[in-house]
């Protein structure tokens, strides 16, 4: 069955109830052929105590958006998908607006996955460089 764009991106934000992205509000936006993008408000809630964002928060969203991206794109009706590393270089600050994460793949092997996932602001701005590996195992019947 072929979904609509907007079909799709309301099955994945449902996924997200009573979840780490439920809390942290992160939202699936858009896809394409070969990427995922989430977006996070940037607020009170996941700011470090010096009032911009937190860095867990941003690989938190990181690590989402690239877990979300690697079920879209893998055969996850009969595959598992497991984050095995992320790394975050954070290089602006931000305290206020929204972050955006872009997903796309650098490797998509049969078992593991290794994406780059670009946080950005509402202006663009490069905020955080992450990379992540995923594992994809068959799943028990």
């Amino acid at each position: 069955m072929k979904y609509s764009k907007a079909q799709v991106l309301a099955i994945a934000n449902k996924a997200s109830k009573n979840t780490l992205m439920e809390t942290l509000e992160i939202e699936v936006v858009d896809y394409g052929e070969d990427f995922l993008v989430s977006r996070m408000p940037v607020t009170p809630r996941v700011h470090q105590p010096d009032g911009v964002l937190h860095g867990g928060a941003t690989a938190a969203l990181a690590e989402s958006v690239g877990s979300f991206a690697s079920h879209i794109f893998l055969d996850s009706e009969n595959l598992m998908i497991r984050g095995l590393e992320i790394t975050a270089n954070h290089l602006k600050s931000i305290s206020s607006g929204y972050v955006y994460a872009k997903a796309t793949f650098l490797h998509k092997g049969r078992t593991t996955q290794l994406l780059d996932i670009r946080v950005t602001d509402d202006d663009d701005n490069l905020i955080s460089l992450c990379k992540l590996s995923t594992i994809s195992l068959p799943k028990k019947k």
